[in-house]
């Protein structure tokens, strides 16, 4: 396996951790000042749109490494 493959999984990987976080929102991640600054400027509902827009294209660029 070659450099850009392992990237890729790991890309993938964190795609399924985000969207997860987006799911679950467990406490102690939803509670981040980073997080909650999302929330006051996009909403909570824009807040998770955005997460699975950002795992969406982390997801599609890992498989693009995988399959490279």
């Amino acid at each position: 396996m070659n450099g850009m493959a392992f990237l890729g999984i790991l890309m993938v990987a964190y795609a399924a951790l985000v969207v997860w976080i987006a799911v679950k929102q467990p406490p102690k991640i939803w509670g981040m000042a980073k997080i909650k600054l999302f929330i006051k400027v996009l909403g909570e509902k824009g807040t998770v749109i955005f997460f699975y827009i950002f795992a969406l294209i982390f997801a599609v660029v890992g498989v693009w490494l995988i399959i490279k």
